[in-house]
């Protein structure tokens, strides 16, 4: 039975080619899915980690390391270079020009850099310093220059005690470097210089009354062969109390799920995508290979005819099935890997700032999982045609089966359609709910809800898609009577109607889904964003702590000019003491004036007169809590009482400008908030704001928080363009369908064609005729497509999203006019190759057939 199912597959191959084609395409797609997946897991937490470059652990403890502490770590079995993370600001001129840029010194091992050098080297030796390249731009410098760099260091020889100096350095320029991953993005990038200046000059700036320096973490670079989770437990003992060793991955992920309500939302976005591409691949599949296997239903009773048993036909069916599916799922997985890894290399050279990796990751899942799906699903939409064939007595098989069937589906099925839509409609209902507190339970309730909905839907289809193509058929029957009998036709075969719109409602509610999703997912994630980083930019003349340095007039001018700038607020900078002695720095400002540059309004709700905003690890630190009553002394003297209330922007208190000129009256304005049309604009603006600061010769710092927005905004924008991306082979997907369950019409209508063009239709009005069955058809299946896929959408950005807060549900209205555009299109295309068939048969050849 076997070599007979062999020759069949053989003499059936152009039959079997297109089920292929769908198999192939439904498990590339799902391969596709998973592989991107890792991608964009691979890419979110490498643009959070790139700080870190390829350091095997970073450790971290609540209260800071100090020296011992890195000396201590640095001791540890197994553990080969140890830098702590810091930071250095220089004031840094050629000339007329100057620029204030953070610095970071050379690391002792290559795995520390995140830098790439473009030109010369990075600093070997004392007195050395290598660039941002857009830094050397605009100081005018290159490779060979010298620069002056500008410091402050302690003389404990001054009178009263002592007090700072300002010190002039000559550095020559030995490198110039790139920032590829943004690690420093938001600073403009960073400046190297020698560990050895670094620390010589933070030794001479700090004075003995001045606390010993602490860093904020510290990053490990382990010997070949080690167990790092053996070193891991050995740093953890030898740390601080609390210390932390966590790979720049894990560190990587806590930033992502801190800012997305401790909730790993990029994962189970993935997931889901993953969980519903499955699901419309097996219905694609089945959709397909039960057409064209119902095809070979008469062949199927020929064998029986002839001796085969009902067992024999069973297994020859199944066994081709397999087969087929195991060929064409191996291929899909093949198609998949090597278009991903295509749109690997694409991405890579359209330099999108985002550290793509260079090659797919191939995991057994990536390997298993799609051929395992299009294995079973091909196998499973088998057996209703084989056993239908194996019930149909031989001879009644034999019968000629050309004539239209007028009937659409029973009770069961009506019973069946309902309950599956309703109860999965529950499920999904369900799974929003659960999504609020667990996302887990939410995805999983909510993609089962779905998958069971839409399948009541599709097996309902029957009953109400027929209807819905007439009543839309019946606007078109008055442009002529090939439209009318266009429309009549939808109406002959409710079966073969529903079959070829569900073809196309399948691909489009995938389309018109995933589309929604992205577009909510994005309005989501900004709102997230927006309380991320709440202030677009930065101008800080305050950043060594001293808040009587102001932000001079020209700098403010020098800003507002800047294209693509919206706002420019200034905040007033002093110091004040609490009850308990201690010293805290705070900003003044306009409470309406804030509103205009802030992005997330709703954090200062509770700012006005009489009020003060304590950070909240601030607050932590002083013992503050919501509703203190705190009494504040100026320098001078100068009282206020103000209500606490904890969460501020920024790293200082913050108050109003009346509050601050009350307890400082000779506070001047140190700082600036600066808003942008919008921050997707960041990359261009803040460059061309260090550009404009440049010539005002003042000492100021341009802090681009919105730069690091903006590239973690390109990290959402690439993963959902990769994932709508790859559903646009559901349309392709969909075309098949169509073409299928056409041909099959086309075939089945032999008789009638022949019939009309005996009485006078001509072969250009056939055609017509089947464009215009093939366009309507499509097009009300798109149609509700669309209606679903929207729904769906919402559904599943409320189950997956809402762990963060309020989900913006959205609409995509250029994704949803572009689909209806290519249903359209692809039911046209779809009717070209069965209306050319149709139109050449010759009327008498036709009228013949048995």
């Amino acid at each position: 039975m076997l070599r007979l199912t062999l020759a069949q597959m053989r003499r059936s191959l152009g039959r079997l080619t297109a089920a292929g084609v769908a198999i192939v395409i439904g498990t590339a797609f799902v391969t596709a899915t998973l592989i991107a997946g890792n991608v964009i897991t691979r890419t979110t937490n490498d643009s959070i980690a790139a700080q870190f470059a390829d350091a095997d652990l970073v450790v971290s403890a609540p209260a800071d390391l100090t020296a011992a502490d890195v000396d201590a770590l640095a001791a540890v079995e197994g553990v080969q270079a140890v830098d702590a993370v810091q930071l250095t600001y220089l004031d840094l001129s050629n000339g007329s020009k100057r620029v204030f840029q953070m610095g970071i010194p050379t690391p002792s091992d290559p795995r520390f850099q995140a830098l790439e050098v473009v030109e010369g080297s990075l600093p070997s030796a004392p007195g050395q310093l290598a660039l941002p390249e857009s830094v050397a731009e605009r100081l005018d410098v290159s490779v060979g220059d010298t620069v002056v760099s500008l410091r402050n260091v302690w003389d404990d020889s001054a009178p009263d005690g002592g007090a700072y100096e300002e010190l002039r350095d000559e550095l020559t320029v030995v490198g110039t470097t790139d920032d590829p991953y943004g690690a420093y993005a938001q600073m403009g990038g960073a400046a190297v210089l020698s560990a050895a200046d670094v620390a010589a000059w933070e030794a001479a700036q700090r004075s003995a009354e001045d606390a010993e320096r602490t860093y904020s973490a510290a990053m490990v670079g382990l010997a070949p062969g080690t167990d790092l989770e053996a070193v891991r437990a050995a740093l953890v003992a030898q740390g601080p109390d609390g210390s932390r060793a966590v790979t720049p991955s894990e560190h990587a992920q806590d930033v992502a799920r801190s800012m997305t309500g401790d909730r790993d939302v990029f994962t189970f976005v993935i997931l889901g995508f993953a969980a519903v591409a499955l699901i419309v691949a097996a219905l694609v599949i089945a959709n397909t290979f039960q057409v064209l296997v119902a095809q070979r239903t008469r062949t199927l009773a020929l064998l029986r005819a002839v001796g085969a048993n009902k067992a024999q036909l069973a297994r020859s069916v199944l066994s081709e099935a397999t087969i087929l599916g195991v060929a064409s799922s191996v291929g899909g997985v093949l198609v998949g890997a090597l278009l991903t890894q295509v749109a690997l290399l694409v991405a890579r050279g359209a330099d999108l700032g985002v550290p793509v990796p260079s090659t797919i990751t191939v995991t057994p899942a990536v390997v298993l999982v799609p051929l395992l799906v299009g294995t079973l699903v091909t196998l499973v939409a088998s057996l209703a045609p084989a056993r239908a064939a194996t019930r149909v007595a031989p001879l009644e098989a034999l019968r000629p089966a050309d004539a239209p069937s007028v009937r659409g589906g029973g009770r069961v099925r009506l019973v069946l359609a309902s309950l599956l839509t309703l109860g999965g409609a529950a499920l999904l209902a369900g799974g929003i709910v659960l999504g609020a507190n667990s996302p887990e339970a939410g995805i999983l309730v909510g993609v089962a809800g779905g998958a069971l909905s839409f399948v009541g839907v599709l097996v309902g289809a029957v009953f109400w898609l027929p209807k819905v193509v007439a009543l839309v058929g019946r606007l078109l029957a008055g442009t002529g009577s090939t439209a009318r009998l266009a429309a009549a036709n939808t109406l002959r075969n409710p079966r073969r109607t529903t079959a070829t719109s569900t073809a196309l409602l399948i691909g489009v509610t995938l389309v018109a889904m995933m589309s929604t999703g992205a577009a909510s997912a994005r309005s989501s994630l900004d709102s997230a964003l927006d309380d991320q980083y709440p202030v677009d930019v930065m101008v800080a003349a305050d950043n060594y702590g001293s808040t009587d340095q102001p932000v001079p007039d020209t700098v403010v001018r020098a800003v507002s000019e800047v294209d693509g700038v919206a706002g420019v607020v200034g905040l007033t900078g002093t110091e004040v003491t609490l009850p308990d002695g201690s010293y805290a720095s705070v900003h003044g400002v306009e409470p309406a004036e804030a509103l205009d540059v802030v992005r997330s309004p709703e954090t200062l709700e509770a700012f006005g007169e009489g009020t003060v905003m304590v950070p909240e690890y601030s607050a932590e630190s002083y013992g503050v809590t919501d509703g203190d009553e705190l009494t504040l002394t100026g320098p001078t003297g100068e009282t206020v009482e103000l209500t606490a209330h904890v969460g501020a922007i920024g790293d200082r208190w913050l108050m109003t400008t009346a509050d601050a000129l009350a307890v400082d009256p000779s506070a001047v304005v140190s700082r600036l908030w600066v808003g942008l049309g919008s921050p997707d604009d960041a990359m261009q603006v803040v460059p061309a704001i260090q550009d404009a600061i440049v010539g005002t010769d003042a000492p100021v710092e341009v802090i681009g928080v919105a730069v690091e927005r903006a590239t973690m905004q390109q990290v959402i924008d690439t993963i959902l363009a990769v994932i709508v991306g790859l559903l646009a082979v559901a349309v392709v997907i969909a075309l098949i369908g169509v073409a299928n369950t056409l041909s099959l019409s086309v075939i089945e209508r032999r008789r009638e064609s022949a019939t009309l063009r005996a009485i006078g239709l001509s072969r250009s009005q056939l055609r017509w005729m089947l464009a215009l069955e093939g366009m309507l058809i499509a097009g009300v299946g798109a149609l509700l497509g669309i209606t679903l896929g929207v729904l769906y959408g919402w559904a599943g950005s409320a189950t997956a999203l809402s762990i963060m807060g309020d989900v913006s549900l959205t609409v995509p209205w250029r994704d949803i006019v572009l689909v209806l555009v290519v249903a359209l299109v692809a039911g046209l295309v779809a009717s070209v190759v069965p209306g050319r068939t149709a139109a050449r048969t010759s009327p008498v050849a036709a009228l013949a057939v048995d």
